[in-house]
């Protein structure tokens, strides 16, 4: 049977996240609701957990940002400033550009963790969870987020 995380080895687990393959059904892009339910989780409860503040507006955060031109704080302030779903989608629409070239983002993030740094960066992660024996199975870091947060047995 397949190792899974040792539960608290990578701290705080919110499974209230979507999965970093889920795409945003208005702009096409992968990650994207996902950090949109970070800054979400931000503006309810303050912070995020310390492991996943570490990353917050950093990370994959930063990269999708700096894939679109923007800063994540815009990103962060828009969701704060939006009291509805409408009115977050009409702040996102002025911030993003007309053009966020989705094939492009999702081609690269389904591929982070493929190179020889990358995958020893997922060795080294999967080692601290327990799951050595995961090592060439869980091969990206979307892969590896959702095997953390138990979207993948």
């Amino acid at each position: 049977m397949p190792s899974k995380p040792i539960p608290g080895s990578t701290g705080e687990v919110l499974t209230c996240l979507p999965s970093p393959y889920q795409a945003d059904p208005a702009t096409g892009l992968l990650y994207f609701p996902r950090f949109l339910a970070k800054c979400r989780y931000v503006k309810e409860h303050g912070a995020l957990p310390a492991s996943y503040a570490k990353n917050y507006k950093r990370g994959l955060d930063r990269f999708l940002s700096l894939h679109l031109g923007i800063d994540p704080a815009e990103v962060e302030k828009a969701v704060f400033a939006s009291s509805t779903n409408e009115e977050l989608a009409g702040r996102l629409r002025a911030l993003l550009p007309a053009d966020v070239r989705a094939a492009k983002w999702n081609r690269e993030l389904v591929q982070k963790g493929l190179t020889e740094a990358g995958q020893e960066f997922l060795a080294t992660a999967l080692k601290a969870m327990g799951c050595e024996d995961r090592i060439g199975q869980i091969r990206t870091v979307p892969d590896l987020i959702d095997f953390d947060e138990g979207r993948i047995e």
